[in-house]
């Protein structure tokens, strides 16, 4: 018998395909890696203090001239406010598709099929909705109910909420399906025992099934955080401008974005070698805020975590 199973033929095929997988793998990496050291090698060196600190007033082609900090306070305020607009809906519409939606009603495959779809949609297409509706159509109502005749819009021009809430139609799939996913997760003896219990669906919800499944939900804001943080397109008609004076004041402002500087650097500059230093700090300094906010979620989450390993 021992020998039989000596004998036993090399499987050639799972040898292959498991060599294929990890060579990609590796290759992915690898790239990753490529691409991460290009930039810090480029970028890093040319990274200072008055990069970091100073305004915008000065030249913003020049690395030794130019100053950052509006375009890192107009990023950090977009994609915060954006996570604020995304997480309450992406969460209630999780909640409802997984614990009070029946799975084979009308209702509910369209709701599904809509959020599926709206994760493909190219995120140009995000700007032009943007554009449209919350700056054409809503902005410009509330111009209308709130100032009147007045000659100069208030609410229906590119602005930093309008750009906010823009990004947050764009990330809502992401936040729906890692809640969803995690909602599922909470074993269902855990809801069951809180109904034999007398508390009724809602106070199950949101006393038992949302407190455990937080980590999860605190996820799918990660990956909205990590999706939206660089995204151009979406900014590009609703609110991102090349230069103002300071930063945004109040939600109906315009602001200054690390992404969409990156983006004026790269296609409108007037001494392509003279600006490459700086647009490849630009790039490692939205690489780090972007991190740095990713950081925090997971931190958040990680300490949540231990809360609930402690409740139990």
């Amino acid at each position: 018998m021992n020998a039989r199973f000596a004998r036993r033929r090399t499987d050639w095929i799972s040898l292959f395909f498991t060599g294929t997988t990890g060579l990609a793998t590796v290759l992915i990496v690898a790239i990753l890696a490529l691409i991460l050291g290009s930039i810090l090698v480029n970028g890093a060196p040319h990274i200072s203090w008055q990069l970091l600190s100073g305004d915008s007033a000065k030249d913003m082609f020049d690395v030794t001239k130019a100053g950052l900090l509006p375009l890192i306070i107009g990023t950090s305020e977009r994609v915060l406010l954006m996570t604020v607009a995304v997480m309450p809906v992406g969460v209630i519409t999780a909640i409802y598709l997984t614990e009070y939606a029946p799975s084979t009603s009308l209702v509910t495959r369209i709701i599904r099929s809509a959020v599926n779809n709206l994760a493909g949609v190219p995120s140009i297409v995000f700007g032009l909705f943007g554009l449209g509706f919350f700056i054409g159509f809503v902005g410009r109502e509330l111009d209308s109910v709130l100032h009147g005749a007045s000659a100069d819009p208030v609410w229906g021009r590119p602005a930093l909420l309008w750009s906010s809430l823009t990004l947050a139609v764009m990330t809502l799939p992401v936040v729906i399906v890692a809640t969803e996913e995690s909602l599922r997760a909470i074993p269902p003896g855990l809801r069951e025992a809180s109904l034999a219990l007398g508390a009724t669906k809602l106070e199950t919800v949101f006393r038992i099934v949302l407190p455990n499944a937080l980590p999860g939900i605190m996820t799918g804001g990660i990956l909205a955080i990590g999706r939206a943080a660089g995204e151009v397109a979406p900014i590009l008609f609703t609110g991102a401008t090349y230069y103002m004076s300071g930063t945004p004041k109040a939600l109906t402002d315009p602001f200054m974005d690390l992404a969409y500087h990156t983006f004026v650097l790269s296609t409108q500059s007037p001494n392509i070698d003279m600006t490459r230093p700086l647009l490849f700090a630009t790039v490692v300094i939205l690489l780090a805020l972007t991190f740095a906010l990713n950081i925090v979620a997971v931190l958040i989450r990680g300490r949540m975590r231990k809360r609930l390993r402690a409740l139990g």
